[in-house]
């Protein structure tokens, strides 16, 4: 049986709560689920391509892990600063590419400081210099023209949830947002979820998910089954043997 490789933990986030709420998603389509809290089993394991003998076949990244550069997170660096090397994340982008699946989740897209290889695995990259988000509240989030006839999203007609916004990220070019949030009637809309193909792999990535509330929510859970089924190929994904290399 295949598993799902998930890295978590950080600070300012419930992770342990929101990491047990996606592993559940996942093994409701028969996937289970092995949690790491450090960069470097994570990226070990994946390298290997298999974990006690069960193949990786999708990766979720529900952590918050950079260098902690700023100077607000000083206290904290020892515990929870990390700086990938380029071969790391690398290993991430080829497992991918030659058909795995990935789930990036909220604070994924601020994970590697904005590192060129992941950016482009996530779509999106968070900029200490513009990016911001308003306090947890009510989001209003809509599905876009696209995400109405896109496996994940063509089911949902579009929720409100306690959340995190984000706002003003580096995006990609080319980035064609599925759902959409926005916090009060007049805020303009930012993008909060989306899917690529990259090669023979999948990732979709969702802005959304700052804590339980917001993944145990009928219309948020709705989409992550989608997504999950969408990475993983409707719950049956191909296998990956041999590691990556």
């Amino acid at each position: 049986m295949s598993c799902n490789l998930l890295l978590r933990g950080g600070p300012t986030h419930d992770f342990d709560a929101t990491s047990d709420l996606l592993a559940a998603v996942f093994a409701e389509q028969g996937i289970p689920t092995v949690m790491l809290d450090e960069p470097a089993d994570f990226f070990a394991a994946l390298r290997s391509g298999e974990v006690d003998g069960a193949p990786v076949t999708a990766v979720t990244v529900d952590a918050l892990r950079w260098r902690m550069d700023q100077h607000r997170y000083a206290t904290q660096r020892d515990r929870w600063a990390v700086d990938p090397a380029d071969d790391d994340l690398a290993t991430v982008e080829r497992f991918v590419r030659s058909g795995g699946g990935m789930l990036a989740v909220h604070t994924a897209v601020i994970c590697f400081d904005a590192h060129p290889r992941w950016t482009g695995l996530c779509g999106a990259a968070w900029n200490w210099d513009r990016s911001s988000h308003p306090p947890p509240g009510p989001v209003t989030v809509e599905v876009t023209e696209c995400g109405r006839t896109h496996p994940v999203t063509a089911g949902s007609g579009g929720f409100e949830v306690h959340d995190e916004l984000y706002g003003d990220l580096d995006l990609i070019e080319g980035l064609t947002p599925l759902m959409v949030g926005r916090v009060g009637a007049v805020a303009a809309p930012q993008p909060v979820l989306w899917a690529q193909e990259l090669d023979a792999g999948r990732v979709v990535t969702d802005l959304l998910g700052h804590g339980p509330e917001s993944l145990t929510h009928p219309g948020h859970r709705e989409v992550l089954t989608g997504a999950v089924r969408w990475v993983c190929r409707a719950g049956a994904p191909a296998t990956h043997g041999g590691g990556v290399t």
